[in-house]
């Protein structure tokens, strides 16, 4: 007996669906572009919902900072290095079509007497437009980035940007706004820190402060001290100084209803040795909340290290080991003016404020809890 003829056989094979995605349409996507002293980073993301996606990014150590404490300049060296980089950023950029970009310079270039001739070289180079930003607007972007990170229980804000060539420190009131849009209260601040005439109830800035002191300028200031616990108390008493026109500073702060928010290097990289991580996992960093007796123990065990160890330590890598303790010191200075059991880490920054803010001044982030 002849088998039966399976049911079908013979019959043109279903189409299957390729697992790989489809190409984003580039007039959604954005770009930002945040050239600090020591990093040059780049992402590439499309709207969705009240966050965005990212599509690509790019990051690398270009330390366009070495050498500007001494002489004032950006150096030939560190200037051909950042192009390098930003020919990788302009490549992206125009493979994925992007039209709707910010592409921003902070510290490094607003403190060099020859930054404008960088500028046009860069543009000259690369076809980039690089822009300078001030101190008030690179705070501003980095608190709308951390929006989504911001407690409905905080009342009191203290945000915390730890740069390569700066500092910035915001401060927030949040009594008069309801609870539950307290996070969206703080992405509002994307049109400026004193907005007037809004429909809604407004996160107060109490007071912000841009501190020539990042983890590289701190650290260049204090290179000739030869004894690693000796130069680490210095960078950490020196910052403290440099805090005392705060106004908030001199308020002892009840830690009920107050949250420091930390983004940098430092501040990710400090969790990541409380963690035990081996391998940076941005998911288990981003939004970990520490204690300010836990960031402690972590910058004790880094200064029992020392040099030679924290090189040798995978937690910290190569790329951060050279700066973690002029960014610890800044972290201990903060802790001993606003001890927190609420210290919230954000593994963003300025390229997350810079594509929120696009975003929400195009109106294509629907409006809604983060």
């Amino acid at each position: 007996m002849a088998p039966k003829r399976p049911k079908g056989a013979g019959a043109f094979p279903k189409p299957v669906e390729s697992p790989a995605p489809s190409l984003p349409d580039p007039s959604e996507l954005y770009a930002a572009l945040d050239l600090g002293t020591n990093s040059c980073r780049m992402l590439i993301a499309q709207p969705k919902g009240n966050q965005f996606h990212v599509v690509d990014s790019f990051s690398k150590s270009v330390q366009l900072g070495a050498g500007l404490e001494k002489s004032g300049r950006l150096s030939r060296s560190s200037m051909n290095r950042t192009i390098s980089a930003l020919r990788v950023c302009q490549q992206k950029i125009r493979r994925h079509e992007v039209t709707r970009m910010r592409l921003v310079a902070t510290e490094a270039c607003r403190r060099a007497h020859n930054a404008r001739d960088f500028i046009r070289q860069v543009k000259r180079e690369t076809g980039l437009t690089l822009e300078i930003i001030q101190p008030e607007e690179e705070a501003r972007l980095a608190v709308i980035s951390c929006a989504p990170l911001v407690s409905t229980k905080t009342e009191q804000l203290l945000v915390v940007d730890i740069g390569g060539g700066s500092t910035e420190l915001v401060w927030i009131d949040l009594t008069a706004v309801p609870p539950f849009d307290r996070p969206r209260a703080i992405m509002r601040l994307h049109a400026g820190f004193h907005t007037k005439d809004s429909p809604f109830p407004a996160a107060r800035v109490v007071d912000w402060i841009s501190v020539p002191l990042g983890v590289a300028t701190l650290r260049d200031q204090f290179s000739d001290v030869e004894s690693d616990s000796a130069r680490y108390a210095l960078m950490s008493w020196y910052f403290e100084e440099n805090l005392a026109e705060f106004a908030p500073y001199k308020d002892e702060q009840a830690r009920e209803g107050f949250q420091i928010v930390g983004t940098s290097g430092t501040v990710t990289t400090v969790a990541a040795s409380h963690l035990g991580l081996k391998r940076y996992d941005r998911t288990k960093v981003d939004g970990l909340r520490m204690t300010s007796d836990q960031i402690e123990k972590v910058i004790s065990g880094y200064l029992q290290l020392g040099p030679e160890g924290r090189r040798a330590d995978p937690r910290i890598g190569l790329d951060r080991q050279a700066l973690i303790m002029s960014g610890s010191a800044i972290l201990q200075a903060l802790l001993r003016c606003w001890p927190t059991d609420r210290l919230s880490v954000a593994d963003r920054g300025l390229r997350e404020g810079l594509l929120y803010a696009q975003m929400s001044a195009d109106g294509v982030l629907e409006d809604g809890p983060f």
